[in-house]
């Protein structure tokens, strides 16, 4: 069986939840508190040295980190991850934004407020981090005002950027003026075997 090493309040390990839920993988979930150091001991090291949750352990032991890694590992074979070529580049493109452009701001904000105390430090961080964020969340409303999902069909591309912004108004982002995106979030939730983050 599958094992999957889970922080569950993150958006990273949310999205690799997310997605074995909707194709009915059976896993076994572990979680590691990052607030306690628990992805720091030598044992979890030895498994990812980058000390980092969602990791996901396969049945001969095999580890493969990466949020996004392990999405793509498990869509593979899938409705999730079209076969077409040009479309799964689209993929890839989307869940690059998603780690490069959206998650340093929209995440990273959410984090700094729900879990750590706001020193002046940080409150100027995230006045830098909010314009970042929101010219992300504009990209994909721009993106999404023609279209249902990010690549036409339901993806882990959707999947990949529903994680974070979704609870988006936890790190300040007003989702109000994104109807768009306020669409796409209810066509997401309304996906079969859909679980929401608190699930574990």
């Amino acid at each position: 069986m599958l094992r999957l090493y889970d922080f569950l309040p993150s958006g990273n390990g949310y999205k690799v939840r997310l997605l074995l839920h909707q194709l009915a993988i059976p896993f076994e979930r572990i979680e590691l508190d990052i607030m306690r150091g628990e992805t720091r001991t030598q044992e979890f090291l030895a498994k990812n040295p980058n000390g980092r949750i969602p990791l996901l352990e396969l049945a001969d032991g095999t580890c493969l980190a990466e949020s996004n890694a392990i999405l793509w590992y498990l869509a593979e074979g899938t409705p999730f991850l079209p076969t077409d070529r040009l479309a799964r580049a689209h993929v890839l493109q989307w869940m690059f934004f998603e780690q490069y452009s959206h998650e340093p701001n929209i995440a990273t904000s959410r984090f700094w407020l729900t879990h750590l105390e706001l020193t002046e430090e940080r409150r100027a961080g995230l006045a830098q981090k909010r314009p970042l964020g929101h010219a992300a969340l504009a990209v994909m409303e721009s993106h999404l005002a023609t279209r249902d999902y990010f690549i036409g069909a339901y993806s882990i591309a959707d999947v990949a950027l529903y994680a974070y912004t979704h609870v988006a108004p936890e790190g300040g982002f007003d989702l109000s003026s994104y109807p768009a995106i306020n669409a796409w979030l209810g066509r997401v939730r309304a996906q079969p075997r859909h679980i929401p983050i608190t699930h574990g």
